[in-house]
């Protein structure tokens, strides 16, 4: 068993090391130094889908079905709305009897022209009725040809009738009712896709030239990740009213959280600029005040208040003021901060 006054010794100490400089020196800590960072301008910009189309119709008729409505998820391929299909079907059926009259004629065609041509080659008959066999298959080919062009574009007029989305997205409008009739040319629905989107801001005069020369942006979602741009177009003219540039922003195809008629903000590189960074978690943040442990080159902690700024790659942020280049701040501020206190506690 311990003796109580032996007991007390020790913690005596062991809190005398705690608050010696040495013990402080063994605070892990990092040097403040200078790091080129891209000076940034903070835009606001507008999502919007990249594919958003009106189908129009492309045969006329009489609106029977409508299998969706505005603000409906469709997919690629679905059907939309359907128009009565009596009159296209009534051209195909003619257009087909039209290819089988032709195949028959071209099929005797074909059957005489060989037998004649047998005759000619014995001699028999004259070069004139040789030809007009030959242009009479040829005739009957062009014909047989026709027809079936003829019978394709009633095909296609039938497959008309029935409207598919050309691609997945949301229906935004709808043109038509059931039982409006419909002519070539007239539109029927609209719709966006949710899978290729784009960002639109304005970009001032003042800047457009770095913007063009730097070609990098990230687009700001709420409190989220930035979500880096993969590309950008800009305008070759000024809008005349504010003299800023359209620049349109491309996004990573399936970003989720994103959609179109969001406001987001957009940062573009402008530049360069040197700043001090420090770790995030080397910093106390208590209400509005910010502040670091620093340690002197003889191992003692103070606390010093600093202002921050923007964070910065690597879970670093930006030192505008408080810190000088060189200096030692601990990565630790739980530790440091009993440190600090055994080292007042020392020298009182």
């Amino acid at each position: 068993m311990i003796h109580p006054g032996l007991r007390w010794l020790l913690v005596g100490t062991a809190f005398c090391l705690l608050a010696s400089p040495v013990a402080a020196q063994t605070l892990e800590t990092t040097q403040i130094r200078m790091h080129t960072l891209p000076l940034e301008q903070v835009l606001d910009g507008r999502i919007e889908a990249v594919q958003q189309a009106t189908v129009s119709a492309q045969t006329s008729g009489r609106v029977v079905e409508v299998f969706f409505d505005v603000d409906d998820f469709v997919d690629e391929g679905d059907l939309i709305l359907r128009l009565r299909d009596t009159e296209q079907r009534s051209r195909l059926e003619q257009a087909e009897a039209s290819l089988r009259e032709a195949r028959a004629r071209f099929n005797e065609a074909r059957s005489e022209h060989e037998r004649i041509e047998g005759i000619f080659e014995r001699q028999l008959i004259s070069r004139s009725e040789m030809d007009r066999a030959t242009a009479a298959l040829q005739s009957a080919r062009a014909r047989l040809e026709s027809a079936e062009a003829a019978v394709e574009g009633a095909r296609e007029e039938l497959e008309h009738t029935r409207v598919t989305a050309p691609y997945a997205g949301i229906l935004t409008e709808r043109h038509v009712e059931t039982g409006e009739s419909v002519s070539p040319g007239q539109p029927l629905v609209s719709g966006i896709s949710l899978e290729h989107l784009r960002v639109v801001t304005q970009v001032p005069q003042r800047h457009i030239q770095a913007v063009r020369e730097h070609q990098q942006a990230r687009v700001l979602i709420n409190d989220s990740m930035p979500v880096e741009a993969e590309g950008l177009t800009l305008f070759p003219y000024a809008d005349h009213g504010s003299a800023s540039f359209r620049v349109r922003v491309q996004l990573p195809d399936g970003t989720p959280g994103l959609f179109p008629g969001m406001f987001v903000k957009v940062v573009f590189t402008v530049g360069e600029q040197e700043r001090l960074l420090v770790p995030a978690g080397a910093v106390m943040q208590r209400g509005e005040v910010s502040a670091v442990y620093v340690m002197d080159e003889e191992g003692r902690i103070r606390l010093r208040q600093v202002r921050t700024g923007r964070p910065a790659e690597g879970g670093h942020v930006q030192v505008l003021a408080g810190l000088e280049v060189g200096e030692q701040v601990a990565l630790d501020p739980v530790r440091a901060g009993i440190a600090l206190k055994a080292q007042r506690e020392a020298a009182r």
